[in-house]
């Protein structure tokens, strides 16, 4: 009886493995349209604000500021940032070290919150992600599906609900207050900075314009 309990266990978690890894080759040119957490919050809030828009379609400041401000060595690791992970167990629990690249596999096929389940998934997942998906599609996905306010989701959405303008048309300013606002969406708003927020935004440019002409962003640019 044990061992048929088993046999189904495993499989499973097979069906479940192999499905999601459909769903990573299937993200690699179609866009999700919804992921987990959106779900929740559009049953929680009554619906979300969403648009999904090309990387190309955005400001290059945009993903630059976004880059420099939750993962500078973005273009140097394979979905996790070595270096950032010592700094984070040599401080402590105040400091993060999630990747890009982990971010997205958080937001797109799992669910929000601390927990060792989600990050053991989290962490079998990345280098998969990492491995099918291009630099650049990952940013884009990131862009599109991170949160950016309350019931706001995505870059475009972020602009318009913020700036009254598009992820296009938003100045290297405006993006350095929009990557300000990630690690705190529903807390901080980019369109009324405290002077905290402002001071985060400025040290944001500036590194969005150092990975720039050091190179670290150049796998996800043309």
């Amino acid at each position: 009886m044990w061992r048929r309990a088993l046999r189904r266990v495993l499989r499973g978690a097979a069906g479940m493995a192999l499905l999601w890894f459909v769903l990573v080759l299937l993200f690699t040119f179609v866009n999700p349209v919804m992921t987990p957490y959106m779900i929740a919050e559009s049953w929680r809030q009554g619906g979300v604000k969403r648009d999904w828009v090309r990387l190309e379609e955005m400001t290059p400041a945009l993903a630059r500021s976004v880059v420099a401000a939750e993962d500078a060595n973005y273009c140097l690791h394979w979905g996790f940032d070595m270096a950032a992970i010592r700094a984070a167990l040599d401080e402590g629990a105040g400091r993060g070290a999630s990747t890009l690249s982990q971010q997205v596999v958080k937001n797109v096929f799992l669910w929000q919150g601390r927990s060792w389940p989600r990050k053991a998934l989290e962490a079998l997942m990345t280098p998969v992600v990492e491995l099918i998906w291009t630099k650049k599609r990952i940013v884009e996905v990131y862009l599109n599906v991170a949160e950016t306010g309350k019931g706001v989701f995505g870059a475009e959405a972020a602009a318009r609900a913020y700036f009254g303008t598009s992820a296009a048309d938003l100045s290297a300013g405006q993006a350095a207050l929009i990557a300000a606002a990630l690690p705190d969406p529903k807390g901080r708003n980019p369109a009324r900075p405290s002077g905290f927020l402002r001071s985060r935004a400025r040290a944001i440019a500036d590194g969005a314009a150092t990975i720039r002409a050091d190179g670290r962003a150049a796998c996800f640019e043309d």
